[in-house]
């Protein structure tokens, strides 16, 4: 299970403080062009992991990850993986949060739900079809945003985009993309 132990996820959770080394940044912390020039693998230098969380398919993965700036999986795809609903449920009842690492490298690029609950979490994704983030739920150590809107990780990860509503920043993000696996020491309760 990738749950991890977190106050935030309550009902009731106050707003917290975008996850970063730097918390007095203003948000989104753009990005430099030179993130998604070319590389050996599109934009980013190896294919995405082969052994993705919630069989999400690693030749969609690997075309939107890093052949793509500009479009996504179909909408809706999250709510068919049926791993991965399960994994949110079994994170909702231990009252956790769920951390999404970047399909190329497994390094952590979002926390969720903090600040609201996952009731809240998954009526917005559900709403708009993509799995969707808020300030306080981004890792900015390893997420950009570029000029134009494009929400990338630092290894060139076509990640989704920034649509802004009247409640700020919301990262409608590919499921296809935070679907890794963690490495370089990041725990979880994920086996």
């Amino acid at each position: 299970m990738g749950c991890v132990e977190s106050k935030e996820a309550s009902e009731s959770a106050p707003i917290s403080k975008p996850t970063t080394k730097d918390a007095t940044r203003e948000y989104p912390v753009v990005g430099n062009s030179s993130i998604m020039k070319k590389k050996s693998h599109g934009t980013s230098i190896t294919p995405v992991q082969d052994n993705l969380r919630w069989d999400v398919d690693f030749k969609t993965a690997d075309r939107i990850c890093n052949y793509n700036r500009h479009f996504a999986e179909h909408s809706g795809y999250w709510q068919g993986k049926r791993k991965f609903i399960q994994e949110i449920e079994e994170c909702r009842k231990a009252n956790k949060t769920m951390i999404f690492y970047d399909s190329n490298t497994g390094k952590p690029l979002y926390e969720a739900p903090k600040g609201r609950s996952w009731h809240d979490f998954l009526s917005e994704s559900k709403s708009h079809g993509w799995p969707s983030f808020r300030d306080p739920e981004v890792i900015w150590d390893d997420a950009r945003c570029m000029k134009n809107g494009e929400a990338v990780s630092l290894a060139g990860t076509h990640l989704g985009h920034n649509l802004r509503d009247k409640k700020g920043n919301r990262y409608c993000i590919n499921l296809v993309s935070i679907a890794g696996r963690p490495s370089n020491g990041r725990q979880s309760d994920e086996q």
